[in-house]
């Protein structure tokens, strides 16, 4: 007798089911998203090819202005070359980054020529959608690499002619920004210090 009871039940439990799964993942991101931070302290251990692709692969299918994908992703895993590119990233009068060198590899990300429709837009409207486009795709590759149990730093001050000669990136483009990636020397998290949303947020007018 409880056969069709079971029988008929058995969707409703599977609707709910799917409903708590999205809610789920929806949880999940923001997780990621709360959890990733700067690592500038890094293990020695090798990094295993796969992660490294998943991550280039989060940020290949990143949005951009027109689908322009203004980037190119130079993948820096050979120690003395890494060293000579995490010391383009310091400098006397300001001595930053020196935790670079700690990282196994690094990522250069070249900003590329936009396609026709995206940089008429820029010339339009004075806004330079490539670097945005660039940081959103730097961003996909982070949380990628946070999801993989490897931490991530984005680093932007750099000597770009000295970079530029060591990895035989053509005159006319730009690295424009460097991302190092490693497992990380530690798993605290640090408390973020960020603008309560009551600060950042208004509806339907700029308050």
């Amino acid at each position: 007798m409880l056969q069709p009871a079971k029988r008929f039940l058995s969707p409703t439990i599977l609707i709910f089911s799917v409903i708590n799964n999205i809610m789920d993942k929806g949880e999940i991101l923001l997780d990621l998203i709360r959890t990733r931070q700067s690592v500038r302290g890094y293990i020695n251990k090798p990094l295993a090819p796969e992660k490294i692709i998943r991550c280039l692969e989060a940020a290949r299918l990143s949005p951009s202005a027109c689908n322009s994908q203004p980037w190119k992703f130079i993948v820096i895993d050979e120690p003395a070359l890494k060293n000579e590119i995490a010391d383009a990233t310091s400098d006397k009068i300001l001595p930053l980054n020196h935790f670079v060198k700690q990282a196994p590899v690094l990522i250069v990300i070249v900003m590329e020529k936009p396609n026709i429709l995206s940089k008429f837009g820029e010339l339009v409207k004075d806004k330079k959608f490539s670097l945005i486009d660039i940081g959103i795709a730097a961003e996909h590759f982070c949380l990628q690499a946070h999801a993989e149990g490897l931490g991530t730093c984005m680093i932007g001050w750099l000597k770009e002619e000295k970079i530029k000669s060591l990895l035989n990136i053509p005159k006319n483009k730009r690295p424009i920004l460097i991302i190092t990636i490693g497992y990380p020397s530690s798993d605290k998290l640090r408390k973020k210090i960020r603008k309560t949303s009551d600060e950042i947020t208004c509806y339907n007018s700029y308050r």
